[in-house]
């Protein structure tokens, strides 16, 4: 009888350590999954910010007649592109990543050249409105910088995660799948050449 009540002990015991394992990992991965979909969510928002500044920006462009119209069109194009690729945060595969990471880039580079061909116009520059929408465009720029940083962070802590053992097992069993990092952009480790 004695020995019947440590066979069951020990089986309960062994039970109850298997059960603490799969739950307390299965657990840690869903909220380390639901920090990375709330860290996205933090990564579209501060797009959606810059988004939404830039028909101001056209508008405020726009009312200076002689302004390359090609210039213009090209940001609004870019800016359709870019609103377009939206991504479900469940999936977030590199490749998602990626393709909504180029969209933006777009957007980035369009701005770039509307910020270049601005310097030709002295009384654009000195416009209140438009420094204002300027300076809140930069203040975008800086937060997705940020935010893409913090987003890193959290996908790596979870991928780090589900990728150690006894997790790896688990994370296959119950569909957790690697996210995928914002990357730098081919060519960003070069330097730029400046001639004067």
């Amino acid at each position: 009888m004695k020995k019947t009540l440590i066979i069951v002990g020990v089986i309960a015991l062994i039970v109850i350590i298997i059960y603490r394992i799969f739950a307390g990992s299965y657990n840690s991965m869903v909220s380390m999954e639901e920090g990375v979909t709330s860290q996205w969510a933090q990564v579209e928002n501060v797009y959606q910010r810059r988004a939404d500044l830039i028909p101001n920006l056209v508008n405020t462009v726009k009312g200076y007649a002689d302004f390359e119209q090609e210039t213009l069109t090209g940001v609004i194009e870019a800016r359709a592109k870019a609103t377009a690729v939206n991504i479900n945060a469940e999936s977030l595969t590199p490749e998602k990543v990626a393709e909504f990471q180029k969209a933006q880039e777009g957007l980035s580079s369009a701005l770039s050249r509307l910020m270049v061909t601005v310097e030709r116009y002295p009384d654009l520059k000195a416009n209140q409105g438009f420094l204002d929408l300027q300076s809140q465009l930069e203040g975008s720029e800086n937060r997705i910088t940020v935010e893409r940083m913090k987003f890193n962070e959290t996908v790596q802590s979870y991928n780090t995660y589900i990728r150690k053992f006894p997790q790896t097992l688990l994370a296959g069993m119950y569909g957790f799948e690697k996210k995928g990092y914002f990357e730098a952009t081919a060519g960003a480790e070069k330097a730029p050449e400046v001639k004067f």
